[in-house]
């Protein structure tokens, strides 16, 4: 048996112009599964500001987008990665004004990397930390995006969870401008506190052709781990 409603991604949260921000849609899916460590596969762009179809199956998975069809679909999952120590809150911030100084090139208007105001995006602005293979970002969450308890509502915790493989992959790695997320497997260990400092990290963990996979990390300013995913991020197909 098939359970479904259906969804509205706001028009706020956009990775690529017109298209949701991935982080945001495994969130949405993670969160609906219940699984303590979730993957979300990304088969097609995900629209904002319409209604698409959510449904949870008898097999346990949840899809987002037309039976048989989805654009995204999550199932429980095992996240066996091993989490380098996190940079310090300083080491991070540093690389954050980087980023912001001297954008990289491919930079668009995204939720969670973009160069936005606090008060419409993530602001998880990752480049890399000097002397460690990784990129880093200290991280604010605005209170703007609070619940009514002031956490910062797991969907955007999973938005945090995104971005950073992007810019291990464009830093660390091989990986060209415009790749995308096909699958995003995460875990959340502890909520998270808007207007609290945490500390965003990535590395590089392969690279074969197109495919790029990258760890991602959050931790306190402390560098206590809060949450972890894995990425494969595709490049785009070579224009003839």
């Amino acid at each position: 048996m098939t359970t479904s409603d259906a969804i509205v991604v706001p028009e706020l949260y956009v990775g690529y112009p017109g298209v949701a921000f991935g982080g945001y849609v495994a969130g949405v899916l993670a969160e609906r599964s219940g699984a303590p460590a979730v993957q979300v596969d990304f088969r097609g762009p995900v629209p904002v500001g319409v209604p698409v179809r959510i449904a949870e199956t008898a097999a346990g998975s949840v899809e987002l987008g037309e039976a048989g069809r989805p654009l995204a679909a999550a199932r429980p999952a095992e996240l066996p990665l091993d989490v380098p120590t996190a940079p310090s809150w300083d080491e991070a911030a540093a690389a954050a004004d980087r980023f912001r100084a001297a954008p990289p090139p491919g930079v668009v208007d995204c939720f969670g990397c973009g160069l936005r105001a606090a008060d419409r995006g993530l602001r998880v602005h990752c480049a890399p930390v000097p002397d460690l293979d990784l990129v880093a970002s200290a991280w604010t969450p605005s209170r703007v995006f609070a619940g009514p308890d002031g956490l910062l509502p797991p969907q955007l915790v999973w938005g945090a969870l995104d971005c950073p493989g992007h810019w291990a992959g464009r830093f660390l790695g091989t990986q060209r401008p415009g790749a995308v997320t096909a699958a995003l497997t995460g875990t959340i260990l502890r909520p998270f506190t808007t207007g609290e400092r945490y500390v965003v990290y990535a590395w590089l963990l392969s690279e074969s052709g197109r495919k790029h996979t990258m760890g991602v990390a959050l931790a306190t300013a402390e560098g206590e781990l809060c949450a972890a995913s894995e990425a494969l991020w595709i490049d785009p197909r070579p224009t003839p």
